[in-house]
């Protein structure tokens, strides 16, 4: 998947997405690694023979180095999102965003032993889906995919690992596709990880699995009555 020129894709903060199938689904993951709930999602991907887009904080990736070169080995995508997870970086300068960006991706890629010079993988995604015009200019000029996503199930909320899977599937079956978001790092989601790759497989559903490349993907157009449900968020938490 290429993005020549930028692409934002994802309904909930933009008014595109990947024209997936009905009940195809891309699973994203934020925030790790961590030891121990990361650990336990990759095992039960590696048991279903399934692959996500794990968008890693840098400082995450160099304290645990060991985990982003099993996620390289085991075949998922390595994605980027920031460096030290600032809430928002609508609240930083341009210069501290743009640092954040590239410490974070540089070290994602230290951790993986990638020594080549570039972005291996020009995905990325916003702390909180804050994103600023200047940030939008600066990542497009680098032909970076920006993901939102188009479904998730509230996970940073606590809550049983059976009512978060309930909640997932509930929300997916409405949608019948889309890009999913989910925290790794949560120790709520890492219990439900395995019911939840078994309930996408009893309903039919196929997981894709995404790779950088040089053309864009096709893409599908949100509802023309589409608003960002991201953007209120972010406005409730001013």
């Amino acid at each position: 998947m290429g993005a020549p020129g930028g692409l934002f894709i994802g309904t909930q903060s933009h008014p595109r997405t990947l024209d997936l199938a009905d009940r195809e689904v891309v699973l994203t993951l934020d925030d790790g690694p961590l030891p121990g709930p990361t650990g336990r999602v990759l095992d039960a991907l590696k048991l279903h023979g399934a692959r996500a887009t794990f968008f890693l904080i840098g400082r995450n990736a160099t304290a645990h180095p060991a985990l982003v070169r099993r996620m390289a080995a085991e075949g998922h995508t390595l994605a980027h999102h920031t460096m030290t997870h600032p809430w928002t970086l609508r609240q930083r300068s341009f210069e501290i965003g743009t640092r954040e960006i590239e410490d974070g991706i540089r070290a994602v890629q230290d951790a993986a032993g990638l020594t080549q010079t570039g972005v291996a993988t020009p995905f990325f995604r916003y702390p909180g889906f804050a994103n600023t015009a200047a940030l939008d200019g600066w990542l497009a000029e680098r032909n970076f995919a920006v993901f939102g996503s188009d479904l998730w199930a509230s996970d940073w909320t606590p809550m049983s690992p059976d009512r978060q899977l309930s909640l997932m599937m509930s929300r997916l079956n409405r949608k019948g596709r889309g890009i999913i978001l989910l925290h790794d790092v949560l120790g709520q989601t890492a219990q439900m990880f395995p019911a939840f790759l078994a309930a996408l497989c009893a309903g039919g559903y196929r997981v894709v699995d995404l790779k950088p490349g040089l053309l864009a993907p096709p893409l599908a157009a949100a509802p023309s009555n589409w608003r960002s449900y991201t953007e209120r968020l972010i406005a409730g938490r001013r």
